[in-house]
């Protein structure tokens, strides 16, 4: 039994040192939502990617080799994700009610990285927002703060704030 237990610890000791994440930890959780949202217009342009780097060296202090392996296990666990539920009741259990807000206001400035937001991308947002207990004021105030550091006006035609 205390075989077991130490070799269970050795494994965490050493995927940490060697770069690698766990899928399971939150960093790769949120990385993998972000994935998502940059997905949701069915292409994933060179600036949300600038933005997803900024926003992770932002938050997490990462050399480049692991920012790069943040990055790709991000990747891989949305690949193997069937939708962003998983990833949304994790968040909500681990990150506080200004976290997740917090979290929206990053996924709304990936939106708004290429300069255009539609239909898709307001959808994916909403629902995340509602499965991360973010209420629709809260999300709609955080659209028009991207909105307005991208230097947008957050409109779009069409434009509503019901999904």
């Amino acid at each position: 039994m205390l075989e077991r237990l130490n070799a269970f610890i050795q494994t965490l000791v050493n995927t940490s040192q060697s770069g690698e994440f766990a899928m399971d930890d939150t960093r790769v959780l949120i990385v993998a939502l972000c994935f998502q949202v940059m997905e949701a217009d069915g292409t994933i342009s060179e600036a949300e990617r600038k933005v997803l780097r900024k926003s992770v060296k932002d938050h997490y202090p990462l050399d480049n080799s692991k920012l790069e392996a943040l990055l790709a296990a991000g990747k891989r666990a949305e690949n193997e994700a069937v939708d962003f539920y998983h990833f949304t009741s994790e968040l909500k259990r681990r990150l506080d009610s200004d976290q997740r807000l917090e979290l929206v206001g990053v996924l709304w400035d990936i939106v708004y990285a290429d300069g255009v937001r539609n239909e898709m991308e307001d959808h994916i947002l909403w629902r995340i927002a509602d499965l991360l207990a973010v209420s629709d004021r809260d999300r709609i105030i955080s659209r028009q703060n991207a909105a307005a550091r991208a230097g947008q006006s957050g409109d779009m035609a069409g434009d509503s704030d019901a999904p």
